[in-house]
């Protein structure tokens, strides 16, 4: 069986993230989709409540599980039997940094491979931080995310509902 992991924060989980996992999904015979919990960042959601929310969007997906991690993507990785790591790219500078990732995830664990999945040209501004900030500010991010993820931002920011 080939497994792969799709790890990353998804606070809060967009259609772009969507995007790589339906492209992952083809390639894979399981994809495990790792919300890291890493206490050097702030994120709005809680850990949990990102694991909520991708379930949530992610139901009737086969072959799709999700949990959460911590440490190193390639320890996860090898916990899980992932051949591969999956990551999405948007932009040029989404490259390099993946790329510098995926060659110290390879110096770490040789027998795991990063798989680069490009996003959907309508995917390409999406970011969950230009995302939240937009949220914050009352704006209409309902294009870049699914109902589940407004929903709980707008909860989060004290907004009311939009009709």
């Amino acid at each position: 069986m080939r497994t792969a992991v799709y790890p990353g924060s998804f606070d809060p989980v967009t259609f772009g993230h969507l995007d790589i996992l339906d492209r992952a999904i083809p390639i894979f015979d399981r994809v495990i989709v790792g919300v890291l919990a890493n206490p050097s960042k702030e994120p709005l959601f809680t850990v949990q409540e990102r694991i909520e929310l991708l379930r949530t969007v992610i139901e009737g997906k086969a072959n799709v599980e999700v949990t959460s991690f911590d440490g190193l993507t390639v320890d996860f990785a090898q916990a899980a039997g992932a051949i591969a790591i999956v990551r999405g790219l948007r932009v040029l500078s989404d490259f390099e940094s993946e790329f510098q990732m995926a060659l110290m995830n390879r110096r770490l664990n040789p027998s795991v491979n990063t798989v680069f999945l490009m996003t959907s040209f309508s995917n390409v501004f999406v970011s969950s931080s230009i995302i939240k900030e937009v949220c914050r500010l009352g704006g209409d991010v309902s294009e870049a995310v699914p109902p589940a993820s407004v929903d709980a931002m707008r909860r989060k920011f004290g907004l009311e509902q939009r009709s």
